[in-house]
């Protein structure tokens, strides 16, 4: 399956629309979940500026012109080890709403930006610290990624098969649900709170905080003994076999997601297994599931993944096809929705979620780093030549020219 994705340009969705319209955020360049809490700002209509370094990043998501993290930002390029560039930095801060850092506790506050100096400089200011264990706790200062956060909060463990080990999954729950867009909560409540009192406020957006508070529901459960503590076994886990996925006769697979009883009597009519087989008020009786799994394999093999989808597709039995990442882009509800597009020569997500008064479904095409240093520094009065000149600023022009002096 070839996807069809499709276009815009970055023109279709003046920087100021959105209902965070008039917002600025300061970014300081990471990687993960502060680039994506950034972005998602952008997405509102903030106006994100993003402070890049001089040295590239050890890691980085794509080039910079490709990664869909910079999406509807500006980008200047500040050498903090300068004293100019340092306090360049400080004048910018002096003007935003938010600002946004990703980085270990207590390096902010050796390069002089940590939250007392500048929330005394701007009271107003919402500063959100995304790490991984958080600003305190005896884990507080040392590294750590994603499957670490997931594995002490118990949620690794409780992925994957029953006879199998915790599987890890792409980088999505921790970085970007649980510290992403509970950064952007943060964020959003601060302004408000800002508004209301004049006063900002600093908010600690961790990873192993967020992924307990998303599993707010499983701990329901197992406080009240409907959630075994062992994966593969719960009713949500892939252990009921009306709650599951099953592999198709092409050897693709279609996901099963029948839970409530009338879906699932749907399911049992759709697939022609009538109640002389299996009757659908038998749905929670486990020990009738290994029998149910068998019958229900057994069907979906008799048929491809795309003959299902396409007799499915119309009912309410909860069944939808398992696809690639690139046939995600071309299924029809999502091309209809336009959730996946082509901007700027790139595929990447559309906006999320949408306000169809006030923003527009394309966002910024993602800059250079330091694509707008002269811009940025001459909205807040400061000497852009001179600060490049001197080396506490850059642009891509000098970049590019040292790599041709290199050559």
């Amino acid at each position: 399956m070839t996807p069809t994705v499709p276009s815009g340009t970055a023109n279709d969705r003046p920087a100021t629309h959105g209902p965070l319209a008039g917002i600025r955020v300061i970014e300081m360049a990471g990687i993960g979940p502060a680039p994506f809490a950034a972005m998602s700002l952008a997405d509102l209509g903030a106006d994100v500026i993003r402070i890049d370094r001089p040295v590239p990043a050890e890691i980085s998501t794509a080039p910079p012109e490709r990664d869909v993290l910079n999406r509807g930002k500006r980008s200047v390029v500040l050498d903090l080890k300068h004293p100019d560039g340092h306090q360049a930095l400080l004048r910018l801060i002096d003007t935003a709403d938010v600002l946004v850092e990703g980085f270990r506790p207590g390096v902010m506050e050796r390069l002089g930006l940590g939250p007392g100096t500048l929330l005394e400089r701007n009271p107003r200011l919402v500063f959100i610290r995304m790490t991984g264990w958080g600003q305190d706790g005896p884990l507080a200062p040392t590294a750590g990624h994603e499957v670490n956060y997931l594995a002490v909060t118990g949620l690794l463990a409780s992925l994957g098969a029953a006879d199998g080990p915790p599987q890890v999954p792409p980088p999505l729950i921790g970085d970007y649900a649980a510290s992403g867009a509970y950064a952007v909560i943060g964020a959003l409540a601060g302004l408000v709170e800002a508004a209301r009192t004049g006063r900002g406020q600093v908010v600690d957006a961790a990873m192993v905080d967020g992924t307990a508070h998303l599993m707010a529901a499983i701990y329901s459960m197992l406080a009240a003994g409907r959630w075994n503590d062992q994966r593969g076994t719960n009713l949500l886990d892939g252990a009921s076999p009306f709650y599951t996925v099953y592999e198709t006769a092409d050897g693709k697979w279609i996901s099963v997601g029948a839970l409530e009883n009338k879906f699932f009597a749907t399911l049992l009519r759709e697939l022609q297994i009538g109640p002389d087989v299996y009757d659908a008020a038998d749905q929670h009786d486990r020990s009738q599931w290994p029998r149910l799994r068998d019958l229900l394999a057994a069907t979906f093999r008799t048929k491809s993944r795309d003959h299902w989808a396409e007799h499915f597709a119309t009912t309410d039995a909860c069944v939808a096809p398992v696809v690639t990442l690139r046939e995600g882009m071309a299924h029809s509800h999502l091309l209809a929705r336009r959730t996946v597009l082509v901007n700027d020569g790139h595929i990447q997500p559309c906006l999320a979620p949408r306000f169809p008064a006030t923003a527009h479904g394309v966002p910024g095409p993602s800059p250079l780093p330091g694509e707008h240093t002269i811009e940025i520094l001459d909205e807040v009065g400061l000497p852009a030549d001179e600060l490049i000149g001197t080396g506490a600023a850059r642009t891509p022009t000098q970049d590019r020219l040292s790599s041709a002096e290199g050559s």
